[in-house]
């Protein structure tokens, strides 16, 4: 029992290290090779898909459970339009950045 609690939680440190560098072993799906257009509203909260898995593009739906990927917070600071990253490989996520034209 000790021993699969140590595991879990190293499990889980090699993840949050993952998430917080940056990389991962594993491809999101791209859910669109263009940016989604949303009009977002200041003081709200938004969760992007990064898995790509999601049935509320570009927003989180919870299918990324039980793989390394997680939902990326965005706080709206302002009331104004966004393009977030519908293909999931932008450098700058949860914002598109044109990634997607150059993915084979």
């Amino acid at each position: 029992m000790v021993r699969s609690a140590r595991l879990l939680k190293y499990m889980r440190g090699a993840t949050e290290l993952r998430r917080h560098w940056g990389f991962s072993m594993a491809e999101p799906t791209i859910a669109q090779r263009s940016p989604f257009r949303f009009d977002v509203t200041q003081g709200k909260s938004y969760w992007w898909c990064a898995c790509g898995r999601s049935k509320r593009q570009p927003f989180c739906d919870g299918s990324h459970k039980g793989s390394e990927f997680s939902p990326v917070q965005y706080d709206a600071t302002e009331t104004k339009t966004v393009f977030f990253c519908g293909c999931k490989h932008s450098g700058g996520k949860p914002f598109c950045d044109g990634t997607h034209s150059k993915l084979p």
